[in-house]
């Protein structure tokens, strides 16, 4: 065994905590079970075992996430955490390091809510790009609630105490129990089917989670995030969030709020429509003063006072202007008479005729050149040519062979050159000055 596969314990326990914590499932883990030994620090922290009938694991809830709790934990507590799971190097145990505490029952609602909520946002639900603008001046405005709950009751009151001229068309509903998610829903549709509704308020009253939960309900989602109408969520109190709210265009933290929300209170247009009309009486004046002073500047002008003065001098003017016109005038025709007298000349210099005189007289000339070269070059040429020919005939073997001389070839038409070139027996072609021999080799003789 090498040294290099012996660890220390501290290395082992870092092996072992590096281990848990690429763990992506153990990195983000809920967990449900019975509180035992519980115990909260001076500082804040929460020490404790969670267990079931045959395990337990310890845990710890820090200062900085237990302090959001709506209840105080103890022992035999049934509840559901979430958090990681990690090892306390110190003594190299693994325990359990909690984000979440709720109680078991209201746990597995807020788990499926988190599971929804997270379901739609990946569908984008919650996008800001489907968010439909809320009217300024709605005059039809339907309620989706319980006839007989205090939500309606305070909602309808705001809407007639801040916008009295609103109509309001009121949808029942049930808004808690198992029937309660698919009567909202159907309502919304009703509402949209209508077609003349300006915005839609659904919500109910305050109430627990198992209350609320209708709008927890993804039938009722759907049927806010299809609906043409803009809808404005009033579900609960200020503290209580439901799926609705993220889905609607706009969330109110009450009933009461939403009605505020959904229409302008009528005092604070009348104080709008006062102060611009304040403001619209200022203008009005402020540009009469300023059209009045341009008036009696125009009054006091020059022009008004002495009228016929300005017109003698505008006529002097004009007459300026006329003469200085006309000089103008007969300077340009002056100067444009001048460039047409040298475009006549330069046309009659560069006039077509000369020129074609001028380029025949060059082309006869070209011409007489062209022959005595061609003549001196024949001449040249045929010198070269008798010099080639005499060259040709000393060299030709044909006069070689009037002295006496004669080629032989074998049947291949190849020229014998020595008497290796043939055997014994071979015919041969012997071609002389006026013709050719055919013979055949009888006997070879080197010298």
């Amino acid at each position: 065994m090498s040294n290099d596969q012996i660890f220390t314990i501290t290395s082992l326990t870092k092996y072992i905590k590096r281990t848990f914590d690429n763990d992506e499932v153990l990195k983000n883990i809920w967990v449900k079970g019975e509180l035992s030994n519980f115990k909260k620090h001076s500082r804040g922290h929460m020490y404790f075992t969670i267990k079931d009938t045959q395990s337990r694991i310890q845990a710890v809830m820090f200062a900085g996430n237990n302090r959001f709790l709506k209840f105080i934990p103890e022992d035999g507590m049934k509840v559901l955490i979430r958090g990681y799971v990690s090892v306390y190097e110190a003594n190299g145990q693994y325990q359990m390091y909690v984000n979440e505490m709720q109680p078991d029952g209201v746990g597995n609602l807020y788990l499926a809510f988190e599971q929804l909520k997270k379901k739609l946002e990946i569908a984008g639900y919650f996008d800001e790009k489907y968010k439909k603008k809320i009217p300024s001046l709605p005059t039809k405005i339907g309620v989706i609630t319980s006839p007989t709950g205090a939500a309606i009751r305070d909602i309808i009151t705001t809407l007639k105490r801040r916008f009295p001229i609103a109509s309001i068309t009121l949808f029942p509903v049930l808004v808690q129990g198992g029937e309660a998610p698919a009567s909202i829903a159907k309502a919304i549709q009703k509402a949209n089917n209508l077609g003349d509704l300006d915005v839609l308020i659904v919500g109910r009253g305050g109430g627990s989670i198992e209350e609320l939960w209708a709008f927890n309900e993804e039938i009722v989602a759907e049927a806010i995030f299809e609906s043409n109408i803009p809808v404005i969520s009033a579900v609960g109190h200020e503290t209580d969030v439901t799926i609705a709210d993220f889905i609607a265009d706009l969330r109110a933290a009450t009933p009461t709020a939403a009605a505020e929300l959904a229409v302008p209170n009528t005092d604070d247009l009348l104080e709008k429509v006062t102060q611009r009309k304040i403001r619209f009486l200022r203008a009005i004046v402020k540009r009469i003063e300023t059209e009045r002073r341009k008036l009696t500047n125009l009054q006091k002008s020059y022009a008004f006072r002495y009228p016929e003065q300005l017109i003698k001098q505008k006529e002097q003017q004009l007459d300026r202007q006329i003469e200085d016109l006309q000089r103008s005038m007969m300077y340009i025709i002056e100067r444009k008479r001048s460039a047409l007298a040298h475009l006549q000349k330069d046309v009659v210099r560069n006039h077509p005729h000369a020129m074609v005189l001028k380029v025949r007289e060059q082309l006869l000339k070209n011409e007489t050149l062209l022959q005595q070269s061609l003549i001196g070059i024949q001449k040249e040429k045929e010198f070269s040519f008798k010099q080639l020919l005499t060259k040709l005939e000393s060299l030709s073997p044909l006069k070689v062979m009037t002295r006496g001389y004669s080629l032989a070839y074998t049947k291949e038409d190849k020229l014998i050159k020595s008497v290796t070139d043939v055997s014994k027996g071979e015919e041969l072609t012997i071609k002389l000055k006026d013709g050719s021999v055919y013979c055949q080799v009888e006997n070879i003789k080197e010298v």
